[in-house]
């Protein structure tokens, strides 16, 4: 097929979007191309809420045939959280053909330098961006998120990510010169003169094993990270999550074939029931870059086996909050309440663990014992959730059984301050949607350390008793040294214990989120501002984004002549 998509008119229209991401990661001041609003679309070749909805529905039991080479099968099995069963089939790869296929079309990617990447991986990005509506529907029933966090998380937010990694990926990239003239002075002699050529060389294939619930959100920045750096990148998806990143996929070997390069630079592994095929896959000599998101267990696995990779996990820690005083105390309350409710508990960012002194708290309304804390918390959480379509808004469904397992069992760790409750779904009556439950715990006691210590990833969140603001500070810097935390949230009123906090995120690596109390929650971030993660404590071993993040995907090759 002849290249319909000029190297000019890539530049021409997707230039001033990357120079406006250069400026953004730079000043780390808020920008984004995407819009947040459902109604933003439907001009300009967007689709609009209806178009996208039909989108879906048409995709729901069809086979997605990508044109990939050493297709031996055809797999799928797909079930929405929400009961409904998606009924599509996507190839299953021969890797033996599929990965040689991959790596010949790297040689014409890597000559065509960072810009040209970097502007194709935009065109990519603006035609999911055309139908983020769409997405919004296979986010929404693969992951179990509400449809607006699965349309705002798994849509514009998305995209800014992997837009994010591409600008991070061009700045690394043209940090050297393409060429440069050398010359050494020999005093009387002539001087040693050599032209000097460097080239950006990719790594080889990456690999990007998504995850369950943030498919589009997590999988963006490894994906566009390594294939802005010249990499092909083989796209591996989890088994109950496969439809958004087969779409990205599709998208993403449409523009490149439209732009003449190789298809296959961008490919998908799904795999049969399981199959468990990520080991396999993540210790073939072909693949030299992992993105990962998911467990600890399979994470240390990948870091600990893929020695041919360069592994970039991210992983699970214990995030925690400390209550020490509140300066709006309602506020503060409200910003916990939607930050323990939202997505029930599903995101590597929700707070887990509140740390509050067993003498109560000052706040502007007066001292407030523990009890009193975590009382008027479950009632805010309470009064948040009551409303059942309001409920379903922010809750989405329980994404898979062991969440619900987790959730079922934690409330026998402790004193139940708030029970989980079922809430039906009018509109998706196999959806299993729980609010969260909230436990006391005494952090003195032994068993209770066993609970609190532990990851329990979902809609639960333990209120753990201190003896002293002292003893939460070096709790929270242990917790983040054993176990790792992705984020820390902090209430005082305090400068001392201000101070002490910052200093143990500082110290331990952890992203920290102080007096919180309006619009902005301690488990969001924004892209092109915030990193998520920080790479330097258990949770994870890379942020996103940074320069840490793109530098290693690729290296750079000299080439020196005499001049």
């Amino acid at each position: 097929m002849a290249a319909e998509l000029t190297a000019h008119d890539l530049i021409a229209q997707h230039r001033p979007t990357l120079d406006q991401a250069l400026e953004a990661i730079r000043t780390r001041a808020y920008w984004s191309p995407h819009p947040e609003h459902p109604k933003a679309y439907g001009e300009n070749g967007s689709l609009d809420m209806a178009a996208g909805k039909a989108a879906f529905d048409a995709l729901l039991g069809t086979r997605l045939d990508l044109g990939q080479p050493g297709t031996d099968d055809w797999v799928g099995g797909e079930v929405s959280p929400y009961g409904v069963e998606l009924g599509v089939t996507y190839p299953h790869a021969d890797l033996d053909v599929l990965l040689p296929a991959m790596k010949a079309g790297q040689r014409a990617w890597r000559d065509a330098g960072a810009e040209i990447r970097a502007v194709v991986c935009l065109e990519i990005l603006k035609r999911i961006s055309d139908r983020t509506h769409e997405f919004a529907h296979a986010v929404m029933h693969t992951s179990g998120q509400a449809f607006m966090m699965a349309f705002q998380a798994g849509g514009p937010h998305a995209q800014d990510r992997g837009l994010e990694a591409v600008a991070y990926a061009y700045v690394e990239q043209v940090r050297t010169p393409d060429t440069a003239e050398w010359s050494k002075p020999q005093g009387k002699r002539d001087p040693l003169a050599l032209t000097k050529q460097f080239t950006p060389v990719p790594r080889g294939i990456g690999l990007v094993i998504g995850c369950n619930t943030f498919p589009t959100w997590n999988g963006y920045p490894g994906l566009f990270a390594s294939l802005a750096t010249g990499n092909a990148v083989l796209v591996k998806p989890h088994p109950r999550a496969v439809l958004p990143l087969a779409l990205t996929v599709q998208v993403a070997r449409q523009v490149l074939t439209e732009a003449g390069f190789d298809p296959n630079l961008v490919a998908l592994a799904a795999e049969r029931p399981g199959e468990g095929i990520a080991k396999t896959l993540a210790t073939r000599p072909e693949i030299r870059i992992i993105d990962y998101t998911g467990s600890t267990s399979f994470g240390d696995w990948l870091e600990a086996n893929a020695r041919q990779a360069q592994v970039y996990t991210e992983k699970a820690g214990v995030n925690t909050v400390i209550v020490e005083s509140a300066g709006d105390y309602q506020g503060m309350l409200s910003n916990l309440a939607f930050s323990l409710s939202l997505y029930s508990g599903q995101m590597c960012t929700t707070p887990q663990n509140l740390l509050i002194p067993r003498d109560g708290i000052r706040t502007d309304q007066g001292p407030k014992t523990f009890d009193e804390v975590v009382a008027d918390l479950a009632r805010a959480i309470d009064g948040l959730l009551g409303d059942d379509a309001r409920a379903n808004a922010l809750l989405g469904a329980i994404v898979n059984p062991d969440v619900k397992a987790r959730l079922d069992a934690a409330a026998g760790l402790g004193e139940v301050a708030l029970a989980s409750r079922e809430v039906a779904n009018p509109d998706f009556p196999g959806a299993v949607v729980r609010t969260p439950v909230l436990v006391k715990l005494d952090g003195a006691k032994p068993d209770a350390e066993a609970a609190y210590m532990s990851e329990c990833f979902g809609p639960v969140s333990f209120a753990v008793a201190v003896d002293s603001v002292t003893d939460a500070v070096e709790l929270l810097r242990r917790t983040v040294r054993e176990k790792g935390a992705m984020t820390v949230g902090a209430y005082t009123t305090d400068p001392e214990v201000e101070e002490a906090v910052q200093e143990v995120c500082l110290e331990e690596a952890a992203q920290l989120s102080l007096n919180l109390t309006g619009g902005v929650y301690v488990n969001q971030t924004a892209a092109f501002s915030d990193f998520h993660g920080s790479g330097g404590n258990p949770a994870a071993n890379a942020a996103l984004c940074d320069g840490a993040f793109v530098a290693n995907r690729f290296r750079v090759v000299e080439v020196r002549r005499e001049a």
